[in-house]
């Protein structure tokens, strides 16, 4: 059996390589982070304390040839923000890099003494443990361009900013994408904290020489590649010119406002009169109009055929950030009653460079200007939250621990949260399935967890009505499984639209998987694979405290009805506790 895990000590900068035990040796990505993290970390530990872990998992598929946009990297351990199990992923560089080094997942353990901080250098060789002092302190776009020029190769950086090193609970974790720049984010959940805690500035993989990716069966392994590239150049979001492509995921931006379910001005509404301002059809027309280095599809890493990225310029066409996604020109935007996009690119350039996830940052903005603190539509006033948390005051540091800190600071009890994270750009009293994931999911209120958005507002995999309670609790369940499922592979998340409409690109999903680790996966086994993962996670949280009563949305979507609609809140929690009956034994 191949060495295929790496395990690093951080308490006295050792490491050793293992076999994977027979136990994780089905897994990979999340299914593998989420194993590792509930055999080895004990759930009542405190996260930033040297029980926790920090777990990096390439997919199934990540590194091996042409498999369509296969490099999602997984990040694991309990989160500083929720108390809960996690799992957050990206793009960029790290996955395809790490699985071509013949490693199936890379644990960072112990603590080394305070204040002492590292830059880990892995190749194929093993892993140096350089000084970080001189670059401690500094933003992700100064680390990326400072290790780049220190290491040849183009090698993945995996890296924290400031926030990461203060250990605060919104804390994400940068990757550097194809041209160097920290726009794509491990984000949510705080693991940046985690990584923090063990010391690690950075992280530099250089896969030069290494073995790659061993393929069981060639045959098949290209059977379903070609099945799954095909479904996703055939489906009108993910095809070349279609909605991804041309208008990134900000492609949202005006439907989910049409349909009365974008959260406005810290959730008080769910439409915003300045949603076209931002949307991904204005970003396209200012990439055209200005020019230079702005650009739509563009990629986030390497062999994505999707290419849902961005780059957003200035007036003088020099790039400002990469990338203004959906979830982002929401948070800081429309939620905060801003509508300039210039602003909204400029405080995600902050974030990227911070290390901070922009879904938290937004939401927490839009608290404190619930709470007075700034008015609604206060660019300026929004900027300035940034300066606070760089300069590490005791108002940026409260930001920095995410809404439910600053929602205290402030006396607000209009909080946005589940589990502790708060709630991503979709309204769950104007679409109801995605509040069941909200509320239900393992890791706190999120989107991705089971996009239940798919059917409910784009159709894709069959109509759902997006105001019913029928049927949400089931149809949550079955997003939450097969999104677990996905995120073990590398693929990204958005094959999951054409594989929802086109069969054959959920077969080519699974005999892709199939082919490269030798195991017999059918799509027939997806929901069930998935439902293991879950498992695992629910176990887990439920050691850690966790029951059926944290499965609840904010009380004040309970009687605060919602403009456009009217609606409150009103799927039943017993709706909610059979999610997880399976597990729960209820």
């Amino acid at each position: 059996m191949t060495k295929n895990l790496l395990r690093i000590n951080m308490s006295d900068q050792t490491y050793q390589y293992e076999d994977l035990p027979p136990e994780w040796a089905k897994w990979g990505g999340r299914g593998l982070t989420s194993a590792i993290i509930a055999d080895e970390v004990e759930p009542t530990c405190h996260p930033l304390g040297p029980n926790n872990k920090f777990v990096i998992a390439p997919g199934w598929v990540s590194g091996t040839p042409a498999a369509p946009s296969s490099g999602r990297t997984s990040f694991g351990g309990k989160s500083p923000l929720t108390g809960t199990i996690k799992e957050s992923n990206s793009g960029g560089l790290s996955s395809q890099k790490i699985a071509k080094l013949g490693l199936k997942a890379i644990i960072l353990e112990g603590t080394p003494p305070q204040d002492t901080w590292y830059t880990l250098v892995i190749t194929k060789d093993g892993v140096s443990f350089d000084s970080a002092e001189g670059l401690l302190g500094k933003g992700m776009y100064e680390v990326d361009d400072l290790l780049w020029q220190k290491h040849p190769n183009q090698p993945a950086v995996i890296g924290i900013g400031p926030v990461g090193e203060n250990k605060l609970s919104n804390a994400g974790v940068s990757v550097n994408d194809p041209e160097n720049k920290p726009g794509r984010y491990a984000g949510r959940g705080g693991l940046g904290a985690v990584l923090g805690a063990r010391g690690v500035k950075a992280i530099v993989i250089d896969d030069t020489g290494g073995p790659g990716v061993e393929i069981a069966d060639q045959d098949l392994f290209k059977q379903g590649r070609t099945k799954l590239r095909d479904a996703i150049m055939e489906h009108d979001l993910t095809k070349p010119e279609g909605g991804l492509n041309s208008y990134g995921t900000n492609v949202l931006m005006n439907i989910i406002n049409e349909a009365g379910g974008l959260p406005t001005r810290n959730f008080s509404a769910g439409q915003f009169e300045g949603a076209a301002g931002i949307s991904g059809e204005m970003i396209a027309e200012m990439v055209e109009k200005r020019g230079g280095e702005g650009m739509t599809g563009h990629a986030c890493h390497p062999g994505c055929i999707i290419q849902c990225s961005n780059i957003y310029p200035d007036e003088e066409g020099e790039a400002i950030v990469s990338v203004v996604e959906y979830e982002t020109a929401w948070a800081l935007g429309a939620n905060c009653g801003i509508d300039d996009l210039d602003y909204v690119a400029e405080m995600t350039y902050q974030c990227n460079d911070l290390g901070l996830d922009t879904i938290e940052a937004g939401n927490t903005i839009a608290v404190a200007m619930e709470g007075g603190a700034i008015e609604f539509g206060d660019k300026e006033g929004a900027l300035g939250v940034f300066d606070e948390i760089r300069e590490m005051t005791p108002l940026g540091r409260i930001y920095g621990q995410g809404v439910e800190a600053t929602a205290k600071a402030y006396g607000v009890h209009r909080v946005p949260t589940v589990k502790g994270q708060s709630m991503p750009a979709y309204e769950p009293r104007a679409i109801k399935g995605i509040g069941v994931t909200y509320a239900t999911s393992t890791m706190g209120a999120d989107h991705t967890a089971g996009y239940t958005i798919a059917p409910e507002i784009a159709g894709v995999g069959g109509k759902v009505d997006p105001l019913s309670n029928e049927g949400k609790a089931d149809l949550s369940l079955t997003f939450q499984a097969a999104t677990a499922f996905i995120d073990s592979t590398g693929y990204c998340l958005f094959i999951a639209f054409p594989i929802l409409d086109i069969e054959t690109g959920w077969a080519g999903m699974a005999e892709s998987v199939a082919g490269v680790t030798g195991q017999d996966i059918t799509g027939e086994d997806v929901i069930e694979l998935g439902k293991e993962i879950l498992r695992m996670e629910r176990e887990f949280n439920r050691k850690a405290g966790f029951t059926s009563a944290d499965d609840r949305p904010p009380e004040f979507m309970r009687y605060e009805e919602l403009p456009p609609h009217n609606e409150v809140w009103s799927v039943s929690d017993e709706a909610l506790d059979q999610v997880y009956a399976w597990v729960d034994g209820s």
